[in-house]
């Protein structure tokens, strides 16, 4: 994971047999589509075309660099379109900032202390892996994960995926709009109520939103003011803390681990790789003109987009460090470390580090204001490409973004009324939407690895052994933490011979669809597939 940018682009195509659906092209140009040809393409037929058209929610693209050049080698390193590239891996970057996240990083530095700090650093090294797929997926195909899920998958599948999808996006939204308006009454001295700050927060939404019309690059600007004031609030606070160098690195480098810290453990790997992004990042990076019969321009656009994704994913793991660590310094060891949360963390800063020229209270609630401001446009974004891209509605974007916003606001709302009433409830309650996501997170990563992993669908760009094998390696850990978690919660939560029985019934679907993805294309599960008379490579010719 930390070689160099073209080391994923190393891929045999000796690997192990793969199972690919049917396409009518059958020559060498369909299993290497992205090779310049002199031969004509062959038509688009006209229903596919207009579904893709129906189904595409168009970036405002940023132009690179017009040429006439046959595009075979890749043009050298260039400062000035590296910056032209950088963007889209700032937005992937907000989601390893959400609220969520930052509740995680808070509990387990007050619980944990600086021991799971070695976890942060390999989950963030694991959500980078995933997002580098999600990347290459979207610039060698010029299409969105869900896009492709919906054309290479069973009818009935794709819309299991895009339920869970859904599921993983409006459990990540109670968050992100609850961390808003939690930063909202702390920044109004408590005088506007959660409610008021979860409908603020809705309106802001939109409003934000506008900035695409005036281009990506507004909107990208937008999110480094945002990304900024998160850096330089958890920045502040961690000077303030004055935590000691050496048990911080003791932390980061000796992997600690027990059954107290567990739980938050799990948390910690939910928070860093979230479902949604999975979607949204092989989204974004087609916001840039890419000419996909050109291999060098392809192999170019893949160079600077990780180099991006590495320094934005870097910023974050540093935002997250920095929360960790101020909450592990001040709390961990004390009476009130079990309590801490969203709701209530402000104030015990505030007792803790007390006033100085800025009180830490209003630090901390402009950075919390930002990540929860951030990562509900990015949220919103998703549900834009997750919905047109799994069910194709031919749907206006405003009505789009209604749909896809009403469906977090409205239980938000709920909770907001609800759980306000007790801090504790809130933040258990938030505690359970971080494993929420977790368990999501197959659905997302196990297609990704497929179409990856896919000749047919890659091109020249498929994923070499050595990559692949790592990547199934870091799904499986997910897939074993997820086991524990469904374990620990049937023990302790689940009482009564009712409640017993739609536990087993919902865990035997999870774990039945989820053997399904992953063995999909042996001769096992073939019944289940269906035959297509046509395929993704109609779209990419």
């Amino acid at each position: 994971m930390t070689s160099s940018p073209t080391a994923l682009n190393n891929s045999p195509t000796s690997c192990s047999p793969r199972h690919h659906h049917h396409h009518r092209h059958a020559d060498q140009q369909a299993s290497n589509p992205l090779l310049p040809s002199s031969a004509a393409p062959l038509p688009i037929p006209p229903h596919v075309a207009k579904e893709s058209h129906e189904s595409n929610i168009h970036l405002h693209s940023v132009e690179i660099e017009a040429s006439d050049s046959p595009g075979v080698s890749v043009p050298p390193f260039s400062w000035k379109k590296l910056w032209k590239f950088t963007g889209p891996g700032f937005l992937m970057s907000v989601a390893f900032l959400d609220p969520g996240n930052l509740e995680g990083d808070l509990q387990s530095g007050a619980i944990a202390g600086y021991s799971l700090l070695w976890l942060l650093l390999w989950a963030t090294l694991m959500g980078l892996l995933i997002q580098l797929l999600s990347l290459r997926l979207g610039v060698a195909t010029g299409r969105h994960l869900a896009e492709i899920c919906r054309e290479e998958y069973p009818y009935w599948a794709g819309i299991m995926l895009w339920f869970m999808a859904e599921l993983a996006l409006i459990a990540a939204d109670i968050q992100e709009v609850i961390g808003s308006a939690i930063a909202i009454k702390i920044l109004s001295n408590g005088i506007l109520p959660l409610w008021a700050g979860v409908v603020i927060t809705a309106c802001d939404c939109f409003i934000f939103l506008f900035l695409e019309n005036y281009g990506i690059r507004w909107l990208e600007a937008f999110f480094g003011v945002l990304i900024s004031s998160m850096a330089i609030s958890f920045a502040w606070m961690f000077v303030d803390a004055k935590p000691a160098a050496k048990d911080l690195i003791d932390g980061i480098l000796v992997p600690r681990l027990n059954e107290e810290t567990i739980p938050k453990a799990v948390g910690v790997i939910g928070c860093v790789i979230t479902p949604y992004n999975v979607f949204l990042y092989s989204a974004l990076v087609q916001s840039r003109k890419i000419d996909l019969k050109k291999k060098g321009r392809v192999q170019e656009a893949l160079n600077y987009y990780t180099i991006e994704s590495f320094i934005a994913v870097f910023v974050s793991f540093l935002i997250n460090l920095f929360v960790t660590t101020v909450f592990a310094k001040g709390f961990y060891g004390s009476s009130i470390a079990d309590n801490l949360g969203l709701v209530n963390a402000g104030e015990y800063l505030q007792e803790r580090y007390g006033g100085g020229i800025l009180p830490i209270l209003y630090i901390w609630g402009i950075g919390l204001l930002a990540a929860g401001q951030s990562s509900t446009i990015t949220g919103t974004y998703a549900g834009q490409f997750i919905m047109g891209g799994f069910l194709n509605l031919p749907i206006k974007k405003w009505l789009r973004s209604i749909i896809t916003r009403s469906c977090a606001i409205l239980p938000t709302v709920v909770v907001a009324i609800v759980f306000n009433r007790s801090e504790e409830l809130f933040d258990d309650l938030n505690e359970w939407l971080n494993v929420l996501q977790a368990l999501q997170i197959p659905f997302a990563v196990i297609p990704l690895l497929h179409l990856v992993s896919d000749e047919q669908i890659m091109g020249t760009f498929v994923i070499g052994t050595t990559i692949e094998r790592l990547s199934w390696s870091v799904a499986a850990v997910v897939i074993a933490i997820n086991g524990y978690v469904l374990v620990d919660f049937f023990i302790s939560e689940v009482h009564g011979l009712m409640y017993a029985t739609v536990v087993c019934l919902v865990a035997a679907f999870y774990t039945a669809f989820l053997f399904y993805l992953i063995f999909r294309g042996t001769l096992l599960m073939s019944c289940f597939d269906k035959a297509r008379s046509h395929g993704f490579s109609y779209i990419r010719t």
